[in-house]
């Protein structure tokens, strides 16, 4: 009776743990993790991430990361050094001075959605960053791929992609910074401003 108390209290054990494991594993996936921003450098309209158009004109990015909480809608990015790659303004973000991110679940296939960020301000060294939530939590999201976009006082440029995130994993939480903690530490936490499908 002793032995058989014990394996049950063994297996309700290792039963427990493997619970809580599958659970802790399930919610690990739901943050989605880039741990580089990286510029565009080409600017043909065939660069178009689900139909979202590129920049005109090169960029480039000295460092930046992004993390997306699936199931909370929780957002943070930040960029430094987001400057134009060539042209009479080469080094220097020019007229952009705002900047937004974007989330884009499936893209270019049917049930695409993208999730947009509030502008934040790019300063004159390129340097921006965002800590809010979507208004819309995305859920499900294949393939999460997530652009720095011009802001909306640019009408001419409004909404183009000119830095994308790189390097993607899941899991962690998504208030794990680690190595990546932005030195600037400044918080402009904010809603969601649109949700496009």
């Amino acid at each position: 009776m002793k032995k058989m108390t014990k394996a049950c209290a063994v297996l309700l054990a290792v039963l427990s743990v493997s619970l809580a494991a599958s659970a802790f594993a399930g919610e690990d996936n739901n943050n989605v993790r880039w741990d580089q921003i990286v510029g565009n450098i080409t600017v043909s309209d065939n660069d178009a991430v689900g139909g979202i158009l590129p920049g005109t004109t090169p960029w480039s990015t000295v460092r930046g990361r992004a993390t997306v909480n699936l199931a909370t809608g929780r957002v943070s990015f930040d960029v430094d050094g987001l400057v134009l790659n060539g042209g009479n303004a080469t080094g220097t973000p020019d007229g952009v001075d705002q900047v937004e991110g974007s989330l884009i679940c499936d893209a270019g296939q049917p049930d695409q959605t993208i999730f947009t960020t509030l502008p934040v301000p790019l300063d004159a060294r390129g340097n921006a960053d965002f800590s809010g939530t979507f208004a819309t939590i995305p859920g499900t999201c294949t393939n999460p791929l997530f652009l720095i976009r011009i802001g909306p006082d640019l009408p001419g440029a409004n909404q183009r992609w000119i830095a994308t995130g790189a390097v993607r994993s899941f899991g962690g939480s998504d208030g794990d910074k680690g190595d990546h903690e932005n030195p600037r530490d400044r918080d402009h936490s904010r809603g969601e401003h649109r949700h496009e499908r």
